[in-house]
């Protein structure tokens, strides 16, 4: 019997397609981000230490700093305007809209559910004294954005695993998956979604990739788009967070207004946009 909760197609996106990405990618400038900051300095027992990969977002941009979205628990002020998603992300996930509201279950697709978020994630190897060192995984955790989440992977297989909330660690998860180049997975709802955890277990390297964008001390051997569904009242423009927060992303906003039309003039409409507030 077909899971109505679970898709996975191996070859969703053409040799078009892809290429427009792996050109769009090129002009990319990703973000090392740090976990904490100044203002959100680490709780105890834990340190100031950078994200494993570096990251990109589109839609709304939710920095680490600030804590990411989970509601009811968190989600004001952490759901950063940013970019648009470039035409072709846009036209494949429009695709994947429809064939969504077609197939699952309605119940799965809250009423205003619409994909306006994507997590551009760089899997690969540090380098770190001339040695390359694997920080191609992540840990089980789960989305906490309502409605079905949607992932798109380039480049080298990610062998991903749906798991038991406190489960043994040599416990079998309950599945998996490997996503492959060129692939689309979706999942949703209770079981999927809401009571499993997934992970990035690992991702191969067979084929010696190094995918766009040159990352300094960085090779890229995949490349996934997570899309997610934030609520638009939630997306607050960066000229309106709260001072400290603003304050705690600011450098941040600065790095990306270098390369980015949109965050240069974000930042440059900072004091306008905080007076409205």
């Amino acid at each position: 019997m077909r899971d109505r909760c679970y898709v996975y197609e191996p070859d969703f996106v053409d040799a078009t397609a892809r290429a427009q990405i792996l050109t769009w990618l090129g002009a990319l400038r990703p973000l090392w981000e740090m976990r904490y900051s100044t203002k959100r300095p680490p709780p105890p027992g834990k340190e100031q230490r950078p994200l494993l990969r570096p990251v990109y977002w589109l839609g709304n941009w939710q920095f680490a700093c600030l804590g990411y979205y989970e509601p009811p628990k968190r989600f004001r002020d952490v759901a950063v305007a940013a970019e648009p998603f470039p035409n072709v992300l846009a036209r494949l996930i429009t695709i994947v809209e429809r064939r969504v509201r077609d197939e699952f279950p309605p119940p799965t697709v809250p009423r205003r559910w619409h994909l306006n978020t994507c997590l551009v994630n760089f899997y690969g190897d540090r380098i770190e004294g001339g040695r390359e060192v694997d920080a191609a995984r992540v840990g089980e955790h789960r989305d906490f954005e309502p409605g079905p989440v949607a992932s798109i992977s380039l480049g080298e297989r990610a062998r991903f695993q749906f798991v038991r909330r406190g489960a043994q660690r040599d416990a079998p998860p309950v599945r998996t998956q490997w996503l492959e180049d060129n692939s689309l997975q979706i999942f949703a709802g209770p079981v999927w979604k809401d009571d499993l955890l997934h992970r990035v277990q690992r991702v191969d390297d067979k084929r010696a990739l190094s995918l766009p964008p040159a990352i300094e001390g960085f090779r890229t051997r995949r490349v996934n788009f997570t899309f997610r569904y934030v609520p638009d009242e939630h997306v607050v423009p960066f000229g309106l967070l709260p001072p400290t927060a603003r304050e705690d992303v600011r450098d941040y906003v600065a790095t990306l207004a270098k390369h980015s039309v949109f965050f240069a003039t974000a930042l440059a409409s900072e004091g306008r946009t905080a007076r409205a507030r």
